[in-house]
């Protein structure tokens, strides 16, 4: 059954014709017009010449238009939900979206780690050009350059009052700059014996503990400087070290595969995460925040354990996955696909609903963890992705986070993002 009209069958016939004629293609116009029985003569001054291309190109024209239009309205659909009135319900779920607020230039070399200050409104970069440079986030302006290490900055930590700045090289020093008096260097610790891939302050702020390229992940007063502990944990190079919220259990990930979970007290690794099939690039424990969705992503009935800090890591690899694990069982729950080069950076989104993911193919994903789905995908930078960090977070109390009460205090912390990258610029992502 025909959609158009004896007319228009008509006109469409002629139409045809016109253009066979035209195209001098005369069989296939004898053919048409012994077909249709027409008795219609050519004419180039009639109106059915050059019908046919005209109506041809309008609906392509038509289409795009519809295209642009469909483009547009998503956009503003997209911005009025991103209207003043609508954007302070939308905060406890921002998650980063382009462009970026800022791009701070000024590393001359690869930007290794970011880090934020917990109070001030301040971040500090770390890049193989062999500084660390001060940033204010809030205008995107540069304040400061640290010198002092002779190679690559591979790692920078602020403690967690914000007194003290931690940093690591391949220098094979470790570096303790004071950020109230002038962020002079106070403090240098003859670290390791290969290159050091990373440093945090411990709860507390008492110690540090480093990750090296020597296969060992050593403990430090920061007092004295010395040397409190060696953990002989990994068989090879140990890219990552963090803590828990408590301090109890570190987490470190190694070009031997694995992510580990040790004891700092004793140097004993209490569980071995193995799975990756590839070097093991970043490992991270999950806030307590974190849990109920993990839970409901893995089918975990709650339990009075599962409230403890350090129970959940999450991995980041070479192999192009993230792995999410259950600390105490050494069990694999969910491996999350989805990249297409390697994860170098995992942060959850305060609050526990996401986890973020940065990697070498030059995005962010954002991972909704009840889940498991990859809910945004940000076109970061124009090179490999080295680092991310959320913004600062006022620190959990421990007495809120020993395992008595199952629900996690809601944290205070604040809405933005820093990505560093391999193009030698940090990013800034902001509401």
């Amino acid at each position: 059954m025909s959609l158009l009209s004896e007319r228009q069958k008509e006109e469409l016939q002629k139409s045809i014709l016109e253009y066979l004629h035209a195209n001098n293609l005369h069989d296939a116009f004898n053919a048409l017009k012994a077909e249709t029985g027409s008795d219609y003569t050519p004419d180039p001054k009639a109106k059915y010449a050059g019908l046919l291309e005209k109506k041809w190109t309008s609906v392509i024209r038509l289409q795009k238009k519809i295209m642009d239009l469909e483009n547009r309205n998503s956009a503003l659909q997209e911005e009025l939900s991103l209207s003043p009135a609508k954007r302070a319900a939308l905060q406890t779920d921002w998650v980063p979206r382009a462009p970026a607020a800022y791009v701070l230039k000024g590393h001359r070399s690869p930007v290794q780690k970011v880090a934020f200050h917990p109070t001030f409104n301040l971040i500090a970069s770390a890049s193989e050009d062999a500084t660390v440079k001060i940033w204010d986030w809030e205008t995107g302006e540069f304040e400061r350059t640290l010198k002092g290490h002779t190679r690559a900055v591979n790692d920078v930590a602020f403690d967690s009052k914000g007194n003290l700045l931690v940093t690591c090289s391949s220098d094979l020093f470790i570096k303790i700059w004071d950020v109230q008096n002038e962020w002079k260097n106070t403090k240098t610790f003859p670290g390791h014996e290969h290159t050091i891939s990373c440093v945090r302050f411990l709860p507390g702020d008492l110690q540090i503990v480093s990750a090296s390229r020597d296969h060992t992940i050593r403990i430090f007063d920061v007092a004295s400087t010395h040397l409190v502990r060696t953990i002989t944990s990994h068989a090879d190079w140990v890219r990552w070290v963090e803590p828990s919220e408590d301090g109890r259990l570190l987490v470190s990930a190694s070009n031997d595969q694995t992510a580990h979970v040790i004891d700092p007290l004793s140097g004993e690794t209490k569980m071995e995460l193995r799975g990756h099939e590839h070097v093991t690039e970043v490992a991270v424990f999950a806030p307590i925040a974190a849990y109920a969705a993990i839970r409901e992503l893995a089918g975990i009935p709650h339990t009075e354990r599962s409230s403890r800090p350090g129970a959940y890591a999450v991995t980041g690899a070479r192999d192009k996955t993230i792995k999410i694990w259950d600390t105490q069982s050494g069990q694999l729950l969910r491996t999350l696909h989805g990249h297409d080069n390697w994860v170098r950076a995992l942060v959850f989104r305060p609050g526990g609903k996401f986890l973020l993911s940065a990697s070498d193919d030059k995005t962010i994903r954002v991972w909704e963890l009840a889940t498991g789905r990859c809910v945004k995908t940000v076109e970061a930078h124009g090179q490999f992705v080295s680092c991310m960090a959320w913004g600062p977070q006022a620190p959990a109390d421990p007495a809120k986070t020993n395992g008595t009460t199952g629900k996690a205090e809601p944290e205070k912390f604040v809405n933005v993002v820093a990505t560093g990258s391999v193009d030698q610029t940090i990013k800034i992502w902001l509401p």
